[in-house]
């Protein structure tokens, strides 16, 4: 065989050889994203994490749960980053050595729907603990996610201040499922829920659901981002980890999350800009 073409073919071994295992550094890295079901159901992460993964090389698994089971995940070493809204908690995650380096990423608020009939008149008030009283005095149903996720915790604490016993009540209805399942059950009930505005807009064309109650500062929803401690678990992708919450905070990441604007609405903001 001619020597020429010989080398042509060892070189392009060569080439394909590299090319092979560049791709399989890539496909290697891969960041374990444990997050609320708001940022998934919206359609955020769709759009802020292939631009972190064009970026960085590394593909981002996530995992959508309530808050609560995203930072017990975190606690087991099964993932190696979080995305969650509950500060409380999100300070304990890191204060009992599990996590590191929280960081405030976006914010935006809960509100409160329910059908157009609106049985518990609470339409046009202000005061969220007014309209929660309004409705278990009138007996409407409530569909609560029941799942200790961020905006299960924020419904118990509001109820916790009413001194209302909710829960088990014949008009209360734990669901113990995510965000969208519960407006959906919400919109066949024609009952009320709490919600985080994000999901309730991404969902509401197909749940009839009204903004019966805003702009409550109670009601105010802001986001942390937290890499899982490597002291504790030394085989998490802690750089990945880092390199995401880097993004996140930095221009390009903030910038993306001012531009994720749905229909023109912008469902998150950045907490610098507040």
């Amino acid at each position: 065989m001619d020597a020429f073409l010989l080398r042509c073919r060892f070189s392009a071994a060569i080439l394909l050889l590299c090319l092979s295992l560049f791709a399989q550094d890539v496909t290697a890295c891969v960041l374990r994203l444990a997050t609320t079901t708001s940022t998934d159901n919206s359609g955020l992460l769709r759009v802020l994490l292939p631009q972190f993964e064009r970026q960085h090389g590394c593909r981002v698994q996530v995992i959508a749960v309530g808050t609560g089971k995203a930072l017990r995940l975190a606690e087991n070493g099964d993932a190696d980053a979080v995305l969650v809204h509950d500060r409380e908690a999100e300070r304990a995650f890191v204060d009992n050595g599990h996590g590191v380096n929280r960081r405030d990423v976006m914010y935006n608020d809960f509100i409160l729907v329910g059908p157009l009939s609106d049985p518990a008149a609470v339409r046009g008030e202000r005061d969220v603990l007014r309209a929660l009283q309004k409705i278990a005095a009138s007996g409407a149903r409530f569909v609560s996610r029941g799942d200790d996720s961020g905006t299960d915790r924020m419904e118990r604490s509001l109820w916790q201040q009413l001194a209302i016993k909710a829960r088990g009540a014949p008009w209360h209805v734990s669901a113990g499922l995510g965000m969208g399942e519960v407006l959906t059950m919400a919109g066949e009930m024609q009952a009320y829920a709490l919600s985080d505005r994000a999901t309730y807009a991404a969902t509401r064309a197909r749940t009839g659901l009204e903004i019966v109650l805003e702009g409550d500062r109670r009601l105010f929803n802001p986001y942390g981002v937290i890499a899982v401690n490597p002291q504790k678990y030394p085989e998490v992708n802690f750089s990945a980890a880092m390199a995401l919450i880097g993004w996140l905070t930095s221009d390009a990441g903030k910038a993306a999350i001012r531009a994720f604007r749905p229909g023109g609405e912008q469902l998150f903001f950045v907490t610098t800009d507040r």
